[in-house]
């Protein structure tokens, strides 16, 4: 049993501090998911809660659950309108040229018998838009801050390496995955507005892998 941290609770909305190494779905291989923690994750509630958006298997931080189908469709329809604010943390495996700016790269999913599926930059590829600052930089690596505009899938990953020049630390699929036991990517924040309510706002703590590469936010 994971004891997840709660950011944030009300009667249709959660939002859990998802630890890095736990997938949202069942691998194929089998082994741990959030599935397995959703009738815990109920908390009195008649239903499960449901995952609103993905993080990858490596990604910690700000997870949203819906708790019940109304909230879910109202908490989609704000993501697929590009209305909430998603802020992440991630740790590049290089100097990054300058303090801020946007990569606005379209980006395709391929896939090869060798080295199975990744998503590249493509021109007629889906549109894909990240604002980034550089918040710390340690020794040769750099602590940035990405806020994705869109949510495709693995957008900061192939964003920071093509758009940035070097992969986050510990990446197996964009870099050479040393430097770290997993993908350096952490969900900082989330902000999800609600029509009639106060909004969902979330923060994650940093996590302890990135203040063992010397990164604090103090």
């Amino acid at each position: 049993m994971i004891d997840f941290s709660i950011l944030f609770e009300d009667g249709e909305a959660l939002v859990i501090d998802k630890p890095a190494g736990l997938p949202l779905d069942r691998p194929r291989a089998g082994g741990p998911c959030l599935e397995d923690h959703l009738d815990d994750l109920r908390f009195g509630f008649q239903r499960e809660p449901f995952p609103v958006h993905r993080l990858d298997r490596d990604t910690s931080g700000c997870l949203l659950l819906a708790r019940n189908p109304k909230a879910l469709k109202r908490f989609s329809a704000a993501f697929e309108a590009r209305q909430v604010e998603k802020v992440y943390l991630g740790v590049v495996a290089g100097p990054v040229e300058g303090e801020s700016g946007t990569v606005n790269l379209s980006l395709s999913k391929v896939s090869t018998e060798k080295d199975g599926w990744r998503m590249i930059p493509a021109k007629k590829g889906k549109p894909a838009v990240t604002h980034w600052r550089v918040v710390d930089r340690r020794d040769a690596l750099t602590l940035v801050e990405f806020r994705p505009e869109t949510g495709r899938t693995h957008q900061i990953r192939v964003h920071a390496l093509a758009g940035l020049g070097h992969a986050l630390v510990g990446d197996p699929v964009y870099g050479n995955g040393k430097g770290a036991k997993r993908t350096m990517l952490h969900a900082a924040a989330l902000t999800v507005p609600r029509e009639g309510k106060p909004p969902i706002e979330a923060q994650s703590p940093l996590p302890p892998d990135f203040h063992a590469l010397g990164f604090d936010l103090g």
